[in-house]
């Protein structure tokens, strides 16, 4: 496994299909890195849709999306199931932020977060609006996840 990068380390940038719920319509695009510079992202890698912690992470964080907004943020799960699965997993449990399909594991293998059995691990980085590494929580087995006032404390920090 890589090494994840380090904080400081400008992220490199990549491109994902993903989509995002809004009231009843499920909108597909693609996500890059890139065209989020100005403003910071918050990228939580997490397992798999509707499996149980995946489900709490990803709730307490459409929960606390405003709070993360209300910092500057854009926040975007990513994993690597399609992105029908996305959508059907936003639905079901009202999900606000973008999903993004990692279902390669390029992106999660160039952040050194790729685990044998569960594919990869459950981690949350926090870029700045430069494109560097601010912060990150990269788990060893999986059953932890930072909340979201972790996050928007992190945010908080964040300066130009």
């Amino acid at each position: 496994m890589a090494n994840t990068p380090k904080i400081g380390d400008v992220v490199g940038d990549f491109r994902l299909r993903g989509g995002h719920l809004d009231g009843d319509t499920f909108h597909r695009t693609d996500y890059a890195l890139a065209e989020q510079r100005g403003q910071p992202l918050v990228l939580a890698f997490y397992p798999g849709d509707d499996t149980p912690v995946c489900t709490a992470q990803l709730c307490s964080y459409s929960d606390g999306l405003a709070q993360l907004q209300a910092a500057g943020a854009v926040v975007w799960g990513i994993s690597p199931q399609g992105v029908d699965s996305h959508e059907a997993f936003a639905r079901d449990r009202r999900l606000r932020m973008p999903l993004l399909s990692d279902e390669g594991r390029a992106v999660a293998k160039s952040f050194g977060i790729t685990a044998p059995l569960i594919g990869l691990r459950r981690s949350v980085f926090i870029v700045d609006p430069h494109g560097r590494l601010h912060w990150k929580h990269v788990t060893a087995v999986g059953a932890t996840y930072p909340p979201a006032a972790t996050l928007s404390a992190q945010l908080a920090t964040l300066t130009d």
